[in-house]
This record gives C-alpha cells, structure tokens and sequence, in this order.
C-alpha cells in the first residue's frame, strides 16, 4: 500500500477509514454517497496534521507544555497560556510545499465565487458516544487557496485549546497520538437555516422531533446572536405539535420563518439519516423547497450532570463569544465597577465606632451580604469578561503570526489601573523621603521600633514628625494613601491598620534609585498600526473593536480584585470593632483572629448581650499563607512559564503573610504563592518574581510587565 493521501474529495469519496478523515468529514461523505444534499468541499486527512506536526517541531513543543506540570494542577490561566503558546506555533509556521499545491488544486475545482467554511473533523468528534461541539474552532468566510492554507492550522490548533485541554481525558489528547483531519465546504447561503433533531434530547424517549430555524445563515443560531422559531413535530404523522416563535426584536408580526413543506422536508430528512445511520441524528441545515442542504448530522448527545466538583462546565463559561462580551463590556464597565466603587466607599464613610451593638451586629449582617452577592458577580461576570484580553492575544497572534506570542500585551501597556496609580503614590512618597534626609530618620525609626503598630498610634506619633514642608506634605498624603489604596484586607489584615507596613516599602524604595528598572518601552501606536495593516482595512473597526475590548478587560481584571479587597476589609473593620466589644465584656478571648467564617458568630452574639463566651472558627488556611509541600527538585530542573522578561540575580525573600511585607528589601527576589492585587505596592522593590500559581495574566504577571521586573510563574510547588 502507498502512502495515505493528503487530501480526499467529498464528492463521490469511497468510504475510508475515520482515523483518516475524523468523524465528522465521514458523515458528510455517507450522506452524499447517498444521494443527499451537502455543499461540495473536500477534506484534509489526519496524515496532513501528521506530518505538519512533526516537521514543524510542534509534537516536542506540545509535549513540553503537557509534561510541565500534571494538567490537573494547572489553573485556567496556565491552561489558557499553555494553549496560546501552541496555537502561536501553529499559526507561525508555513505549510510544505506539497499540502500548498494540494490545497490549491482542491480549492480550484470549487466554486471561485462562493466563500468557504474551514472545520474541525477530528478523530472521535461527533460519534455516537461523545460530542464535543463547540470544542475546536471553524473559520468561515475563508476566500480561495491562500485563505484556507491560513485557517487550516487555526483550526488544528484548537486540538490543543484551552476548552479541548479540560477534557483532555474524554478527547485522548496525548501528544504522540493525537490527531485531526480539516473539511472545507463551499458556504451555502440562504434565507432560512437551522439545527433539528429527530428526538427531543430532553426526552428522547418521546415520539416527537425539535426543528429550529434563523433567518439567515445557521451560524446565527450555534453562536447564539439570533432567537430561533422553535417547532416541536410528531415523528408518525409530521403533525406541528407545538410552535414558539423567536424573539424577532424587529417588531414585526409574528410569522412562522417556515412552512408545513419545510417542515415535512426537515423531518423526512431526519428519519431517513437516522434510517441510515442508526441513531436519531442532530442535524445543521440551510435553503428551503430544492435548495434544502445538510450541512452536519452527527447523533444527540445528551450530557450527564457533572459531578460537584467538575469545575469544566464553569471553565467553559470564560469563553465568552463576542455577543456575550459586547453585554459584558457595557455591564462591567458603566454598571457593576462603579457600582462596587461607590458600595465600598458608602461602606468606608460609616462610624462603626457611633453605632451600639444591635446597630453593629446589622453592619456586619449587611456587610457579610455584600461581600456574598459581589463574590457571586465576581464568578458570573467579571472573570468572563477577562476573556476580552484573551480574544485579543488570539486575534493579533493570527494576523501578525509574531515570534513572540506575547508581543500582543504591548498593546496593553499604562492602562488606568489602580494598582499603577496606587504605585505612582508610593514613588511620590518616597520622593519626599529623598529630599528629607531628618524626615527619613524619623520614620524609620518608629516603623522599625514598633512605635506606630495601629493607625490610632501612627496618627498620634505623625504629631512629632520634624515641623517641614515636606514633613507636613508628607502626612498629608501619607493619610490619602491609606484610605485610596489600602482600604483592603490581605490575610485576614486591614492593612490600613498597619501603617507600619507601608512606611516600610516607601522607606525601601526611598533608597533605589529612581533610575532602577526602568522597564523598556513599549509603543501600542505602533502595534495597532501593525494590526490594521495585517487584517486590511475592511477589518479596521473589528479590529479596533477587539483591541478597546482587551483593554478594558486588562485594566477591570485587576481593578475588581482591589475593590473586593475594599469591600471585604469594610467588613473586616465591623468585625474587628465587634470581637473587641466581645473582648472587653469578657465573652471573647483576647488573641482572636477574624476570618469571614466568624462574621455570622459575631453579629450574632452582639445581638444577644446575655449570651456567654464563644469560640471563633479558624481562618481558612489560604495556599498564599500555608506552607509549601516538601521538595525534592534540584533548582536547575524548576521550570516555570513566562510571565515579565528580563534577567536578575538577588536574595530571596518568601512572602507568605502580611507581617512578610516589613521584611521586604530592595532587590531582592519575591517567591510567593501568588502576587495578590493587595499585594502589588511590594513589587517595585523587586528584582525579580517568582509564582507558584502561573499565567500571564495574573495580576503579578500584569504589574511586573508595566514596571519592567523579570517574572516566572507556574512554577510547582
């Protein structure tokens, strides 16, 4: 026997073998061998991505980002990162010659008029045990040979995307076996199109059938933007059992998009593929009356409930379409942050101190509340609309295919976040201290002698501070600081209740100098141009579009976690003034410590002055603040993913809790579980950084790169 081919028409192909052609390329072929309607296309076997793999050097690389850590250790964000940094592979590296005039060969016995629809058919997608529509990517309104050889490895990328990789298990993604064939189809273009099953997935024991149809192309519907007519048909006799129109939003008169011959046509179409094939098909289709086309049949799957804790289903969620982005732009943006803002600043203007214990224990009931209902917003809406940045990592690295697929965050760069701003008024802090040598003494000897443990304190020692400008300039802004920037609860700690702390980091970055890690710039301008080039300028306002999304996303993404820090230390400050209450009444002993857990105790027992004494619960142990699991690595096998460039050498310091903070110096190498956003003033300091917890868009991966410090993260353990 010869070698497998590259390619394999659609039309009239001989049944071969699926590992060749993948599921879905050998439905569609059965369905034209018998006789029904599909769009003419061919299909690129799996030998192709074979031998694109192996050529390319792709194979090593991807078994290099699986082999990194166990993938069922890896956040979403390292899954994300590991999955662009694969795809960026794909994209960046040319088809051989041979697939190139193969390709263009194919392409010329099509239609030179009709657009074509480039899709996954990879090996086990669509059958009858599993279906993971939506999984791998299709590229549609591609124009001639070049376009196709530009999408095929789009496409083939997303065996290794970010969804793909969560259900690694069920796909059998294994780098030494995986595989993927390619159909190209010509666009069949009409006025009504639609999905249909030849039984309801939600009953499938049920004699009936569910047809639904868009005006317009069946993209429409898959992606959600359009509200479908939904019918619902006696399989016996193709009686209309019921019929609900979509949601037109034209307000035009409610008229079924099809008629009793369609119908009829849908579901004699159904029963004869389900005849043929031997399971009740889901079928894609477009064109009414002759130009009626299946454009896909594979069979209904209907999902199990997934299991408590099967986080995929949510993961998914994080991958919103641009439907769902443009709602979740308007929403996050003009409502919910300032929202949040205004709710935490409300919550910082209350005198806790003025209220008696019933009006306390309310406090602490309504800010539990908030902090419940702002988490819940947090999981639904904020982290989904993270994806913006992610689309337009995406977006650039296929038009640009850079050798860095990374290069995109440049256009990310002196976005209005509040964490940049909360480091500009360190830097201008420690200006002060610069110029005030006797104002510099003064402070480091009250934050190194313990001298200002609290606010309350530090407010009465600023009274000695040396009678300068600067000094009372100092003061001034030093106070603003506080209440701006850290209004925020880290480790269970107010930490504007530790002035001490940050005394200490401004004191630190008082003696680098100014001129230290500068971080190179970076012009977006540039960049933007570079895009609109690449993707013409039909694609202008898309791409403009796509690159004001990620933006947003970007800045939101770390601005959402300081503002929950607000409004969690707000509630951190009712429970504090609270257990002190307990304290004094004897009820409560006197080395507590608060977590949220003990909010609920808390209010409750002020309620109840006749109550007797309580325990609190523990704080939860969080990995920031647990101790690492031994080690038994040598340095030189820690490998981590990239997150900041640069090279530095320094001591290390581990921070692990707030009191960490003090022992901080300039230059030295921060390794921490994660750099939370109530922790980002610390990395000025730093010459380098080093996570455990990995992506480059984390909030440490976010500041290192706006202030040019080198940063790996992911690294295990």
């Amino acid at each position: 026997m010869g070698p497998e081919p590259l390619l394999i028409p659609l039309d009239g192909a001989p049944e071969v073998s699926e590992g060749l052609i993948g599921g879905k390329a050998g439905a569609l072929a059965r369905l034209g061998r018998a006789g029904f309607a599909v769009p003419r296309g061919f299909c690129l076997t799996t030998r192709a991505y074979e031998e694109f793999v192996e050529v390319s050097g792709i194979r090593a690389t991807i078994a290099m980002e699986m082999g990194r850590k166990r993938i069922d250790d890896l956040r979403w964000e390292e899954i994300w990162d590991a999955a662009l940094r694969i795809r960026a592979m794909f994209v960046g590296h040319p088809l051989s010659d041979a697939l190139r005039e193969t390709i263009a060969d194919a392409v010329g016995h099509l239609d030179p008029s009709a657009s074509l629809a480039v899709r996954s058919s990879a090996v086990g997608e669509d059958s009858a045990g599993r279906s993971f529509a939506g999984l791998h990517e299709s590229v549609l309104g591609v124009r001639g040979a070049r376009g196709v050889e530009e999408a095929l490895p789009i496409v083939w990328a997303s065996l290794w995307s970010d969804a793909a990789l969560l259900y690694r298990k069920e796909l059998d993604l294994d780098p030494a076996r995986s595989r993927m064939a390619v159909v190209v189809q010509e666009m069949v273009e009409a006025d009504r199109s639609g999905v249909a099953f030849s039984r309801d997935p939600r009953s499938p024991e049920a004699e009936r059938a569910i047809v639904e149809s868009v005006a317009g192309p069946c993209r429409l519907l898959v992606d959600g933007e359009v509200d479908p007519d939904r019918w619902e048909l006696d399989r016996g006799s193709g009686r209309a059992l019921s019929w609900r129109p979509g949601q037109r939003g034209d307000g035009g008169e409610e008229a079924p998009l099809l008629e009793a011959p369609d119908l009829e046509r849908i579901l004699a179409t159904l029963l004869s593929i389900e005849e043929l094939f031997g399971w009740p098909p889901d079928m894609e289709w477009t064109g009414r009356g002759e130009a009626f086309t299946v454009l896909q049949a594979r069979p209904i799957t209907t999902a199990a409930a997934p299991a408590a804790d099967d986080k995929r289903p949510w993961y998914l969620t994080l991958r919103p379409g641009e439907v769902r982005l443009r709602e979740l732009r308007k929403r996050v943006a003009d409502e919910l942050i300032p929202e949040l803002e205004a709710e935490g600043q409300a919550l910082a203007d209350e005198s806790l101190e003025e209220l008696d214990d019933p009006g306390l224990a309310g406090a602490i009931e309504r800010r539990s509340e908030a902090v419940r209902r702002w988490k819940k917003i947090y999981w639904d809406e904020f982290i989904p609309f993270a994806h913006g940045v992610r689309r337009l990592g995406m977006y650039y690295n296929d038009a640009i295919r850079p050798e860095d697929p990374y290069e995109f965050t440049g256009l990310l760069g002196h976005q209005p976040m509040i964490a940049s701003e909360r480091n500009a008024a360190l830097e201008r802090l420690a200006g002060l201290l610069r110029n005030d040598l006797s104002l510099a003494t003064h402070l480091e000897q009250l934050a190194t002698t313990g001298e200002i443990p609290d606010r309350d304190r530090y407010q009465r020692q600023a009274e000695t501070m040396p009678a300068s400008a600067t000094a009372r300039q100092f003061v001034r802004e030093f106070e603003m600081f506080l209440d701006r920037y850290l209004d925020i609860v880290f480790d269970d700690e107010s930490l504007d209740d530790r002035p001490d702390l940050a005394l200490r980091v401004i004191i630190e970055m008082a003696r680098r100098s100014q001129q230290d890690q500068q971080p190179e710039e970076v012009d977006p301008t540039l960049l933007e141009q570079r895009l609109f080039a690449a993707v013409g300028p039909d694609r202008h306002d898309e791409a403009l579009n796509v690159i004001r999304i990620g933006r947003l996303s970007w800045q939101l993404r770390d601005d959402d976690n300081i503002l929950m820090g607000r409004l969690e230390n707000q509630l951190q400050h009712a429970m504090t003034i609270a257990a002190e209450r307990l304290v004094e009444a004897g009820r409560l002993d006197a080395a507590f410590r608060l977590g949220t857990e003990a909010a609920d105790i808390l209010a409750a027992s002020l309620g109840d002055p006749q109550g007797g004494r309580i325990q609190l619960p523990p704080p939860r142990e969080s990995p920031t603040t647990g101790k690492p699991p031994p080690v038994d690595t040598a340095p030189r096998q820690l490998i981590g993913q990239p997150a900041a460039p640069g090279l530095a050498t320094g001591v290390v310091r581990i921070v692990r809790e707030a009191e960490d903070f003090a022992l901080f110096r300039s230059g030295e190498v921060m390794v921490c579980d994660a750099i939370q956003p109530t922790m980002t003033h610390l990395v000025p300091l730093a010459s380098a950084i080093i996570e455990r917890r990995g992506g480059m868009l984390i909030h440490g991966a976010i500041i290192a790169r706006e202030l040019g410090v080198p940063c790996v993260n992911g690294v295990a353990n």
